[in-house]
């Protein structure tokens, strides 16, 4: 398996070979465009220069011997002596013959400006005899061709030398920098990758410890965040298995054993009545948990498809409050409400499911004779309906968990209270549907306001 590692190693080198051939390329292409023009004409002047000194000098030969070894190669043809060559050799004599004639005759040789072009060769360091500038010289009536190039591995050999070692510790370092660095951000990935196989090994209790700044910290710290959300997700949903499994198997216990004793011939009609009733009441117990849970599983925060139209909110409240009327009358309590025309884009029946289970609910934990107000207004921007009771209220623990799915406050009070606790779960995603928000104000003995905000239409 290619590691993350060895794929930034070879794209390193990778990236080297490639730049510095191209930088060679580059350099070469400047050479031979804008370099050797300036290189010829330089060297042509110095090449007259010699050639008019050497005119004045007592021995042509001492004057030449004494220049070559200031620094450059020299080959001096006549017809009379031949040819002479002075300072270093030259690697290649492929001076074409007619180049020299026309010097002697009085033409200057561009053999620096004029050598071929090749893409991987510099021109510069190409010891060759055509490589150079040819002059006339007429020395004691004789005439010369001088023909001159700059030793380059006399003047750049130490330099040569330098430069060479200075680009290879420039390649090792930059290499050896770029293991260490490549190595430092590879060893995050790793751990991030470690603690992801440890979480398919031993769950959610991984942690990583977070000190970068950057992309790479950002991740680490999101890695985290996602695996606090999925442990409190699996424990939700451990929760949710161990609640809808409780919730069933009760009333399941209670019509078994129920069922039982109705087996009895000789069980008085009354015990009967009583025991049949009951086994009604978990039976619908049972069909509103179901019914509960199937609305629940149909609401998704990711959910965009749910049909909207415009829902008259003032209508579904005075609904509600009439078929409920009779029920609060029983109980012994009293309604108020006070509600502006509101007009909202949302989903009909699931809004009415949210004021059904927020009126129910201040019903069921409302005190005894005690008074329910229902209040809505509507701004410019958004519609806000309140829903108060006067019932036992909650504490601050109790509010920051009653959205949570089969959360119901003070278990053992709650049993004589008949619900499923997946109301205001249920209340609380069909808002987070529509956009808007739910909050909860309450204290112990005081009751509770359950406050619905939504855009207006």
């Amino acid at each position: 398996m290619k590691t993350l590692y060895s794929k930034f190693l070879w794209t390193t080198l990778f990236i080297m070979i490639g730049s510095a051939f191209a930088g060679f390329l580059l350099s070469n292409l400047y050479y031979q465009n804008e370099l050797k023009p300036e290189n010829d004409t330089k060297n042509t002047k110095i090449a007259l220069q010699m050639a008019a000194y050497g005119e004045t000098e007592k021995s042509l030969e001492d004057f030449l011997e004494h220049t070559a070894s200031t620094g450059y190669q020299l080959y001096l043809f006549s017809e009379k002596e031949g040819e002479q060559y002075f300072g270093r050799s030259f690697n290649e004599h492929n001076l074409p013959a007619s180049a020299v004639s026309r010097v002697i005759e009085g033409d200057i040789y561009h053999g620096m400006r004029d050598f071929p072009k090749e893409t991987f060769v510099t021109g510069f360091f190409a010891n060759e005899l055509r490589n150079t500038v040819g002059v006339p010289l007429t020395y004691e009536g004789t005439r010369y061709a001088l023909f001159m190039r700059p030793d380059i591995e006399l003047l750049f050999n130490e330099l040569h030398i330098l430069l060479a070692w200075m680009v290879a510790a420039i390649v090792l370092l930059s290499l050896a920098a770029m293991l260490i660095w490549s190595g430092l951000i590879i060893h995050p990935i790793r751990k991030l990758t470690a603690a992801v196989n440890k979480v398919g090994e031993e769950g959610f209790g991984v942690y990583l410890k977070v000190t970068r700044k950057d992309e790479i910290g950002q991740l680490a710290r999101r890695f985290n965040d996602m695996i606090t959300r999925l442990g409190k997700l699996d424990e939700m949903r451990k929760s949710f298995v161990s609640n809808v499994s409780h919730d069933i198997r009760t009333p399941l216990s209670n019509i078994q054993g129920y069922s039982r004793l109705l087996e009895n011939d000789n069980l008085p009609h009354a015990e009967r009545q009583k025991y049949l009733a009951v086994i009604q009441e978990e039976a619908e117990r049972m069909s509103a948990l179901s019914s509960q849970l199937l609305t629940l599983s149909s609401l998704s925060p990711e959910e965009e498809n749910i049909k909207k139209s415009p829902v008259d909110v003032s209508g579904q409240l005075k609904q509600l409050i009439r078929r409920y009327h009779w029920r609060i009358d029983e109980a012994g309590m009293s309604i108020s409400y006070n509600l502006d025309e509101m007009i909202c884009l949302g989903n009909e029946a699931l809004l009415y499911t949210v004021w059904e289970n927020l009126l129910t609910n201040a019903i069921k934990y409302n005190s005894t004779e005690g008074t329910i107000s229902i209040q809505g207004t509507a701004t410019a921007d958004e519609i806000n309906v309140s829903i108060t009771d006067c019932g036992i209220g909650l504490s601050e623990e109790e509010q920051e968990q009653v959205f949570d799915r089969f959360y119901r406050a003070d278990q053992a009070r709650s049993r004589s209270v008949p619900g499923t606790g997946l109301g205001l779960s249920i209340v609380k995603e069909i808002i987070d549907l529509h956009d808007g928000s739910v909050h909860l104000h309450s204290e112990p003995g005081s009751g509770s306001t359950f406050l619905v905000t939504l855009p207006r239409l």
